[in-house]
């Protein structure tokens, strides 16, 4: 055997022995029991995924899904009940403005969208359990290992990443955004005026990319300064976008010029990220 072939073979043994770790968020009343049924069954499913079992999706934060990805895992799965069967009435509507908010502020990353993902499952549904885990599974088999994991650059840049969203999502305007959206879209603020839903969804969307820009920079110069231009090429947008939000930090006292390259300044975090 040449050493291209015995090289290939080695990348295909080592790719067929990847096993993901994937974390799952299943709710009480519906998903759980879909997965007892599951079992009681002997549906066959993959046994990568670790069980959180919570009483409602609607309680799983994106900061949590965030974390877990951040430590390593390979794919994060929330799985509740249908729409209209939440045991809380609404919870899974909050679940899925959550998770299309974390959707969204993903896009703004390099990570890999795949790897998140969210399904209705009844407490009926053992078969569509079994399916749903197993397609998952195979989903994340094709990414490969997390890249946070790597130990390379290319890794490092993506923890900076996630953690400017997990960051995002722990700011009070994210969380008031998120959790008001139902009560002010669908019943009105105090003076009983609704606002319109495509308008809401413009805050809601203004709310992700700003907050995004400034907590990657945060992030970004917490131990490293650094300056627009650089900040502007690993967001990818334009110095005009990072000079506005650098100009909100410093009158916040969030971030201080910390040293001048020539006649560049560079930028240092002074604040907790959260406080964005």
């Amino acid at each position: 055997m040449s050493e291209a072939e015995l090289m290939s073979t080695e990348e295909a043994v080592t790719e067929s022995a990847y096993e993901p770790n994937i974390l799952g968020f299943l709710c009480n009343w519906c998903s759980y029991a879909g997965a007892d049924l599951a079992g009681v069954s002997r549906i066959q499913y993959p046994p990568n995924m670790k069980v959180i079992r919570v009483m409602c999706s609607g309680r799983i934060d994106p900061g949590l899904v965030l974390e877990a990805l951040i430590n390593g895992l390979d794919g994060v799965i929330i799985t509740g009940c249908h729409i209209g069967d939440c045991h809380y009435d609404t919870g899974n509507h909050q679940t899925e403005r959550r998770y299309n908010a974390l959707v969204e502020a993903l896009a703004y990353t390099s990570f890999e969208p795949g790897r998140i993902r969210l399904e209705w499952v009844s407490a009926s549904e053992g078969t569509r359990f079994g399916e749903v885990i197993s397609s998952f599974t195979d989903q994340i088999k094709q990414l490969g290992p997390n890249r946070i994991r790597s130990g390379t650059d290319e890794g490092r840049d993506l923890l900076t990443e996630l953690r400017a969203v997990q960051n995002l999502f722990e700011t009070h305007a994210s969380r008031t955004l998120l959790g008001k959206q139902g009560e002010l879209t669908e019943k009105g603020n105090v003076y009983h005026e609704k606002i319109p839903l495509e308008e809401f969804g413009e805050y809601v969307h203004q709310n992700i990319e700003v907050g995004y820009i400034r907590n990657y920079i945060l992030v970004s110069a917490k131990t490293t300064p650094r300056s627009v231009h650089e900040l502007a090429g690993k967001l990818g947008i334009g110095t005009k976008q990072v000079v506005d939000q650098i100009a909100v930090l410093l009158r916040k006292n969030q971030l201080a010029i910390d040293s001048m390259d020539g006649s560049t300044p560079k930028y240092l975090s002074i604040v907790q990220e959260d406080d964005a």
